[in-house]
């Protein structure tokens, strides 16, 4: 296994090669428990990264800034359009008239990254439109991005596009299956445009999450999980994520990101975040 996905740890003052993959988790996560104590649990348990967190929101963003770096965390992903929700009011890839209102977002988001050192952005499609054919929607999607393609090279930057399930949880969104996301990314054409795999919506629209995952590894910039059904932790589902997590590391230099635990856990002990180490560990 190449180096790309073995960290350094240390053991009793040792410093030993840990096999496993590089693991990150969502500020959802611990959303009831505050935010600092949270950070060094995290820390303290040998996570990555964490993403997600609210750069808009002046002393939560302080937070992270100030002791991420401090902990030795990372910032993984931060959420360029997600305004309100999901939907991405005036900001999202479906709708012609919110590319303008896209591109705000993104140079907004692109300054709160670069104080966090963070090179990866997730994108929201925004909800289908009534009266406009869906062909000319996903044109809206890929002229947009296209049009965010020299603002992401020029600060070294990736956009994730996250597919969302439309059957249960988010109905009427826009990019809701792995195949229409998958189109949009190779429409779009660049190196700084690539898919965000969330497993959970994946499971719940499609199913074949491990084939889908090696079919597809190269277009594939980010890497989210939950367990089906529930939305949570690895284990209290119907996902054998020891599985999940072994073809993932399977895969090498092929998929050198990370993967974020992203989901509502039963309790906040974090000891979620300990089994789920465990799992992704192949020593």
């Amino acid at each position: 296994m190449s180096d790309s996905t073995t960290t350094a740890v240390v053991r009793n003052g040792k410093a030993e090669a840990e096999k496993r993959l590089r693991l990150s988790v969502a500020a959802r996560n611990f959303a009831a428990v505050p935010t600092l104590e949270s950070l060094e649990k995290i820390a303290a348990i040998g996570f990555d990264t964490v993403d997600n967190f609210n750069w808009r929101d002046p002393a939560e963003f302080r937070i992270y800034r100030e002791n991420l770096p401090r902990l030795g965390l990372g910032a993984g992903v931060l959420v360029i359009n997600k305004v309100p929700d999901v939907n991405a009011l005036g900001c999202s890839l479906s709708d012609p008239a919110d590319r303008e209102g896209f591109l705000r977002e993104l140079q907004c988001c692109i300054a709160a990254a670069e104080a966090v050192n963070c090179d990866r952005l997730e994108v929201l499609s925004g909800n289908l439109l009534p009266n406009l054919p869906r062909a000319e929607q996903m044109a809206s999607a890929v002229e947009t991005l296209r049009a965010a393609v020299p603002l992401l090279e020029r600060h070294r930057m990736t956009a994730v596009v996250e597919m969302l399930n439309s059957t249960q949880e988010h109905p009427g969104y826009f990019l809701d299956t792995v195949p229409d996301a998958l189109a949009l990314i190779d429409r779009v054409g660049s190196p700084r445009v690539r898919l965000l795999f969330d497993i959970y919506h994946v499971q719940l629209g499609e199913g074949n999450i491990i084939r889908k995952l090696r079919e597809h590894i190269a277009s594939i910039g980010q890497i989210h999980f939950a367990d089906v059904p529930g939305r949570h932790q690895p284990g209290t589902g119907e996902i054998n994520y020891r599985n999940v997590f072994k073809a993932i590391y399977e895969l090498g230099d092929r998929y050198t990101g990370f993967v974020t635990a992203e989901y509502e856990p039963t309790d906040y002990t974090f000891r979620d975040l300990e089994l789920i180490k465990e799992l992704a560990t192949f020593a």
